[in-house]
């Protein structure tokens, strides 16, 4: 399995979460999803507030799920977001954008109300002003029109933001607010690094005591080391000499990562003997998102790290062994004295008899004469 923490941002809220807290408390929530409008709505039968938003796409046009935009430094350009009342009640609704970054589980969160954004999310305005409120009646939609002005001074680069629509209503004593939110990518051409990294990779060894079986455990970190958000695509394999492979091919996704971005992976290969040399490399395959702007060639990196196992049950297999054949050949070489010893005995006795009987004999031969 795979965990990936990211670097941590303070009052931050993420993707598809809806957060409670008393009144006079902004609680914090946001679900994007990249395949589809974002929807929220009421988890209790007696709660019918819901909303639903999605970018504008004009007719003959497939949906977009985000808004995406190469700008240039200073210059700006209007779109449409669509909000939509899909709860049973006539509500109220605040529209707003702010800066978006990676969540401690690598989904793609976005600063909470409160926090003034410095990046993308400041760039955007409703008429001048930081946000916008729409009442829609049930079932009704309102086209919700913002500006988007790209300063001077932007960086080359993807800088990712979103676009937020809150809902608040009363629940007794708890205010809830419900809120879903659609992303926005502003690409400023220039210098376009797509880079991403593998650092800090490490690896170990749970044997087992069949010498062709055993885990190894691989952990790294992935880094967006450039300027353009990337997900990927990771194999993990472990090589032993000259390069042969000796486990299986493990693959793994990694979510979109923004620039600046890492993330902790842990893989867990099975099947690998103990071999003495291992070599467990991984592989990251960077990709972009089918609606995100080409950034150009995409390199994939490897990295590899080395264990050196030592097959302990097979080395106790092969001393048991040669302490049997060593104990055989020993017996046996006894043995073979033995009957050397007893044959040579058996000889000298039967020389020993036959020459008591030829004195035998020849004193006989001699008592008899005349």
């Amino acid at each position: 399995m795979l965990s990936f923490p990211a670097p941590r941002r303070p009052k931050a809220w993420g993707i598809r979460s809806v957060a409670l807290a008393l009144v006079g408390v902004a609680a914090v929530s946001a679900a994007f999803s990249a395949a589809r409008p974002a929807h929220a709505e009421d988890a209790p039968s007696a709660d019918t507030i819901g909303v639903s938003a999605a970018p504008l796409s004009p007719e003959g046009t497939s949906p977009r799920s985000r808004f995406s935009y190469q700008m240039s430094p200073g210059q700006t350009l209007d779109d449409t977001y669509v909000v939509t009342n899909v709860g049973s009640t006539p509500q109220t609704y605040t529209v707003f954008a702010t800066d978006a970054f990676n969540t401690d589980e690598g989904g793609y969160g976005l600063l909470e109300t409160g926090v003034t954004p410095t990046d993308a999310g400041a760039w955007v305005d409703f008429g001048g002003q930081p946000s916008v409120s729409v009442a829609l009646e049930p079932g009704a939609s309102t086209e919700v029109p913002f500006h988007l002005a790209v300063p001077a001074d932007a960086g080359p680069g993807d800088h990712a933001a979103g676009l937020v629509v809150s809902a608040l209503a009363n629940d007794g004593q708890v205010l809830v607010d419900r809120r879903v939110g659609t992303r926005l990518y502003v690409r400023v051409p220039g210098d376009l690094q797509p880079i991403m990294s593998i650092d800090g990779m490490s690896a170990s060894y749970a044997p087992s005591l069949n010498p062709l079986d055993g885990e190894t455990t691989v952990t790294f970190t992935v880094r967006n080391a450039g300027n353009v958000a990337l997900a990927g695509r990771l194999k993990a394999e472990v090589r032993g000499l000259f390069g042969v492979g000796v486990s299986g091919v493990v693959e793994s996704d990694v979510d979109e990562m923004l620039p600046g971005s890492t993330r902790t992976v842990t893989t867990t290969l099975s099947g690998v003997g103990q071999w003495v040399y291992l070599a467990p490399t991984v592989t990251l395959y960077p990709s972009i998102d089918d609606q995100a702007l080409n950034p150009g060639p995409l390199r994939s990196v490897s990295r590899d790290t080395v264990l050196f196992v030592v097959p302990w049950a097979l080395l106790l297999v092969v001393l048991v062994g040669l302490l049997v054949w060593g104990w055989l050949r020993l017996r046996r070489r006894v043995d073979e004295r033995r009957a050397r010893a007893w044959v040579e005995y058996t000889e000298a006795e039967a020389r020993r008899k036959a020459e008591t009987e030829r004195e035998a004999v020849s004193a006989g031969a001699a008592g008899g004469t005349p």
